[in-house]
């Protein structure tokens, strides 16, 4: 897992929209990268519905908000059609980002283990730099706790 202060490498993965979403394209502005299990699960729908209704407050701040799953565009298009999602949501159906993050790691559940995403958040500054790392996120009070942060360090 990366660590405050390590430069973000340049990564380019589909929107729900099929669009393709780069790092380079959005550098300059405040990112919220949040990295989540799967689409239409209780905690999962929680966080994406918390993280929609809190994007003005987002873009006050000049952040944008990009949540990331091993979901295809087609059901992130879905999941967003069916919460009201205002959120933009990365398809990472290779992993490749969620392994760069180093949130893909070996899960254990009623004794079963197996390889899934780690729910964890980034903050990455203008410059690309990671500023703020939240790991096994536990979903009450995230967005708060991430738009608190991202606050804090704008005002250095």
């Amino acid at each position: 897992m990366p660590q405050i202060g390590d430069n973000v490498r340049d990564f380019c993965l589909p929107n729900q929209d099929e669009e393709e979403i780069c790092l380079r394209d959005i550098r300059g502005r405040w990112i919220v990268l949040y990295f989540y299990p799967k689409d239409s699960t209780p905690g999962c729908t929680t966080e994406a519905c918390d993280f929609s209704a809190a994007l003005p407050d987002f873009g006050k701040l000049d952040a944008i908000v990009l949540g990331v799953s091993p979901d295809s565009p087609q059901k992130h298009r879905n999941f967003i059609a069916k919460k009201e999602l205002t959120i933009t949501l990365l398809a990472d159906e290779d992993k490749s980002l969620c392994n760069q993050f180093g949130v893909w790691q070996l899960k254990k559940n009623y004794g079963k283990e197996y390889m899934g995403v780690v729910r964890s958040t980034f903050i990455i500054d203008p410059d690309g730099k990671i500023a703020a790392i939240w790991e096994s996120v536990k979903v009450k009070g995230h967005v708060d706790a991430v738009k608190e942060k991202l606050g804090e360090l704008q005002a250095r």
